[in-house]
């Protein structure tokens, strides 16, 4: 994929694109980078919850919690800085030219019908874009009315159906933590001890499956769009 000259212009607004908005909106997950004191990066699959807006601040924020034990909760306390990655794409890689198969049955017969009709899916529906966003990551005060507040609605914008649930089980990389059958939520949502991350967007980058790609910032409230690496101490 091409990467961006330095020439290239952003593009400043005091709202987040259209295009990311929808991706935020449509996934069900995101990947989450931190990096160690010393440069040491980790990253996770995180459930997350978008705001627009909320009671607590007037600009778009993006919503995770952790447990306080975690690498990602030890960077965050030594390293605010945070680059996530979302993407509103489902696909399967499809087998190569130079991937040899041998015995059988040959590979169609041995895909269920459901598979056979994903493969089948048009490529370019299911891959649009994906995006990347830089940001602050801050924690909410520990048992404050806005931590309630905000663990109340990342609950709400991540309960699905049993049946949703029992396939996000089995395609996900973390085990059913609680054993409740509820995805784990009891405990990294409604567990006394996790905490709640808020992510203020600072800029971001678009790409498409074709290999555009588009830069974005945020416009500050002197309306100057700055990218976050270009901010003292991430603030």
């Amino acid at each position: 994929m091409p990467e961006i000259t330095a020439e290239s212009t952003p593009r400043v607004s005091s709202t987040l694109p259209q295009e990311v908005i929808q991706c935020l909106e449509n996934a069900r997950y995101l990947h989450l980078a931190t990096s160690s004191s010393d440069a040491m990066p980790h990253i996770s699959l995180m459930n997350y919850t978008y705001l627009p807006s909320s009671p607590y601040s007037p600009t778009p924020q993006i919503i995770m919690t952790t447990p306080p034990g975690t690498q990602k909760t030890t960077n965050l306390c030594q390293n605010p800085r945070v680059s996530l990655l979302v993407h509103d794409w489902v696909t399967t890689r499809p087998p190569t030219l130079s991937s040899g198969r041998e015995g059988s049955p040959p590979p169609a017969a041995s895909r269920s019908s459901l598979a056979t009709l994903l493969l089948g899916m048009n490529s370019a529906s299911l891959s649009r874009i994906s995006v990347t966003i830089n940001g602050n990551a801050s924690f909410v005060p520990h048992n404050s009315d806005e931590e309630k507040w905000l663990k109340a609605k990342h609950l709400e914008n991540n309960t699905f159906g049993s049946e949703m649930d029992d396939a996000g089980n089995a395609f996900s990389t973390s085990p059913n933590v609680s054993g409740s059958g509820d995805g784990g939520r009891g405990y990294w949502v409604e567990g006394e001890e996790a905490r709640v991350i808020v992510v203020t967007i600072k800029d971001g980058r678009i790409s498409d499956w074709k290999g555009e790609i588009t830069d974005w910032v945020i416009a500050s409230e002197d309306g100057i769009g700055r990218p976050a690496a270009q901010l003292p101490n991430g603030v």
